[in-house]
């Protein structure tokens, strides 16, 4: 997007709309009352009925005229914030195609690269499957990307058609990290359950899953640390289940935690098209949460001090 002129700024437009409007109503309110005073002058000077003359009384056109102005100001408020938002999320939208791109480009630009690889050389059997291996790795990735946005898509429009079935949410956690332990390698991942017993919940198998892989791959993506480390820690209220996901990546500056499940959202400023990610993982999870009737939040901290994403679960059910 090409940069404005900074006279054809939305906020100093505004401000210099403000001030004609002010202006103006200021001139006008003090021409009005000169004219009513030259009026009482000639109504005095030629005794004439002031009732006639003089109808409407000055303090009710002012009162008037402010209740107009006002009205118009809010209009002008409301029109800027309006504008102000819509312009922010066509920032955000350019950052996640960008990013998005980069995502689906990647796999494709490395299928293509093993696949000339396998058309010029004759390689070894052992060559092969090390190739093929590659490649299905990065189908997988592309597969995920795609089906990352179509499951949003059926989300967000409620169309989305999954069964619910009762599961032990421990069992379902570690179950998840044995077949995708390769995801995170060098990382160190405790699932505890301090009560020691199942916590079963009606859940679509694999929306949950689609949530454990986001937090957990946000766990990783965003650490800086040696050797990234994230417990999953399964704590039981009086009247709900929480489950923590805690790591030691870079934190949350207080500021950022409300906007992180905003769709398209991405920590650090609108414009920086070198974040990481689509802006899409924790909006995904948020409504994956919302469509379980759980609820989700994140604390921190702060920048440095790792982050805590807790999934609140209402009481268990039978």
């Amino acid at each position: 997007m090409k940069q404005t002129k900074w006279f054809f700024h939305p906020i100093l437009i505004l401000i210099f709309s403000i001030l004609a409007l002010g202006t103006s109503l200021f001139l006008y309110i003090y021409w009005y009352i000169e004219i009513s005073m030259g009026l009482k002058a000639i109504v005095q000077r030629f005794n004439l009925d002031a009732g006639q003359v003089l109808a409407m009384q000055t303090w009710v056109v002012i009162l008037v005229l402010s209740i107009l102005v006002g009205i118009i100001l809010m209009g002008i408020f409301l029109i800027f914030v309006y504008n102000a938002k819509t312009y922010q999320l066509y920032r955000l939208q350019q950052n996640f195609i960008n990013n998005f791109t980069h995502e689906l480009k990647t796999p494709v630009t490395s299928l293509k690269l093993y696949l000339e690889t396998f058309h010029k050389h004759d390689l070894a059997r052992a060559d092969q499957l090390k190739y093929l291996s590659y490649m299905i790795h990065d189908v997988d990735r592309l597969s995920d990307n795609i089906n990352r946005i179509l499951n949003l898509a059926k989300i967000e429009s409620k169309t989305y058609g999954g069964e619910f079935l009762p599961s032990d949410l421990v069992q379902t956690v570690q179950r998840f990290y044995e077949n995708n332990a390769y995801l995170f390698q060098g990382c160190e991942i405790k699932i505890l359950n301090p009560a020691q017993r199942p916590f079963v919940y009606p859940i679509d198998p694999s929306l949950f899953e689609m949530l454990l892989m986001n937090l957990l791959i946000n766990a990783v993506k965003y650490n800086t640390s040696p050797k990234p480390r994230i417990n999953i820690v399964f704590a039981p209220k009086k009247q709900c289940l929480q489950i923590h996901f805690e790591d030691n990546g870079i934190g949350i500056d207080q500021r950022e935690i409300k906007k992180v499940f905003r769709k398209f959202y991405q920590v650090g400023s609108a414009d920086d098209m070198s974040a990481k990610g689509s802006g899409l993982g924790l909006y995904l999870v948020e409504n994956i949460a919302r469509l379980h009737k759980f609820k989700i939040k994140a604390s921190s901290a702060g920048p440095g001090l790792g982050s805590v994403f807790t999934l609140t679960l209402p009481m268990e059910r039978d």
